[in-house]
């Protein structure tokens, strides 16, 4: 009499796990640890590469140095090169990291910052702030000094994402198409504004907006990179905490109610904590275009969906992109500097129109 074999039990799955594709490239560990490595390669040769170039050698004196002699090389890499570098890494990984959680939220690859209002209010703001620092903000501008553009672009960030959340929340719950649309309301009065300042605006003020609004890194320093570290770790710490939530959300917003996750919750915490990231971001660089949406949507390609991996390689990538695009700007014309916006720009504008054309007919997409 044969005895029939107990059937093998799968290893069971948590509901975040099921709802993410299965066609990957790569494992996201591989991508990770690949990516880690890049950027370490990326940042050694940043630091080295400029007007005037580092040799090795001369780094690691720098850094064997005991009695903090002051030197030109010294001051070159510690006060000029390396809080440049890792500014560059903080920021393209904030901008990322909001990018990867915006996208989750409103299930479309898509979607970047912009949408929800967080880039234009800053931009309306920090404009304001050049314009009127010379009269109605002199008092203001004489005590904040040079800080007052980076305090009024994140303010301005901030007060126009909660607008936006705030119109497309009724009846308990927040409407995500409402506020895309009024996302796109706001950006458009914002931008309306912004022209009407732009055109009353003096020789000095219209260079000065110029600047900022093609995006730059020449700002960092310890100080700014002490401002914007803390935001951007916090704000990853709490996006990660949500990645399960966000991988039910791909279901839709009731399937992830009835699966346990809390829908209002998770969308408070994207909406407050992007808009913290790329505010403080953008509020010292400026405006720097399309990281925050080609970066998740490359690496979705790569390592599948599941916002876990998503979340890490988004803040690895990110931070490459963002580094090699600054190497570019300070090196291509040196001593002369390109803004880093129009670098990013010309990167990211064709590999949007790729992405236009592949969602064509594809409705994951949701376009």
């Amino acid at each position: 009499m044969e005895i029939a074999e107990p059937p093998i039990k799968e290893k069971s799955k948590s509901p975040s796990q099921s709802v993410v594709s299965k066609d990957a490239l790569l494992s996201g560990k591989t991508v990770t640890w690949l990516l880690t490595a890049i950027l370490l390669l990326a940042a050694l040769f940043s630091i080295s590469t400029g007007a005037y170039k580092l040799s090795f050698d001369q780094m690691l004196e720098v850094f064997a140095q005991t009695d903090q002699e002051a030197s030109p090389i010294r001051y070159l890499l510690l006060d000029i090169r390396l809080p440049r570098v890792l500014l560059a890494v903080v920021v393209g990984a904030g901008l990322s990291i909001s990018g990867v959680a915006i996208q989750g939220l409103f299930r479309n690859p898509l979607a970047d910052p912009t949408l929800i209002g967080i880039t234009s209010g800053g931009m309306l703001f920090a404009i304001g702030g050049i314009v009127f620092s010379g009269s109605v903000l002199a008092g203001v501008s004489s005590f904040l000094g040079y800080t007052t553009i980076a305090l009024f672009s994140f303010i301005g960030s901030l007060l126009t994402t909660l607008l936006i959340f705030r119109m497309a929340t009724f009846g308990g719950r927040t409407h995500v198409t409402t506020m895309l649309l009024a996302g796109i309301a706001v950006t458009a009065l914002a931008g309306a504004i912004t022209g009407l300042m732009t055109y009353f605006s003096t020789e000095d003020q219209l260079r000065d907006i110029t600047f900022w609004t093609l995006g730059s890194l020449s700002s960092a320093n310890w100080k700014v990179l002490l401002i914007v570290s803390p935001a951007v770790a916090l704000t990853f710490l709490m996006l990660m905490r949500i990645t399960p939530a966000l991988d039910l959300f791909m279901l839709g917003e009731s399937e992830a109610s009835y699966l346990g996750v809390n829908v209002q919750r998770t969308k408070w915490i994207v909406i407050i904590f992007s808009a913290l990231a790329v505010g403080i971001c953008v509020s010292v660089t400026g405006i720097i275009s399309f990281v925050a949406l080609i970066v998740p949507h490359i690496l979705r390609l790569l390592t599948g969906a599941r916002h876990r991996f998503l979340m890490i390689n988004s803040a690895l990538l990110g931070a490459i992109l963002l580094l090699i695009a600054d190497t570019a700007a300070r090196t291509l014309i040196a001593p002369a500097e390109l803004p880093i916006g129009v670098l990013t720009a010309l990167l990211g504008a064709p590999f949007f129109i790729w992405m236009l054309m592949q969602a064509r007919g594809n409705s994951k997409l949701g376009i």
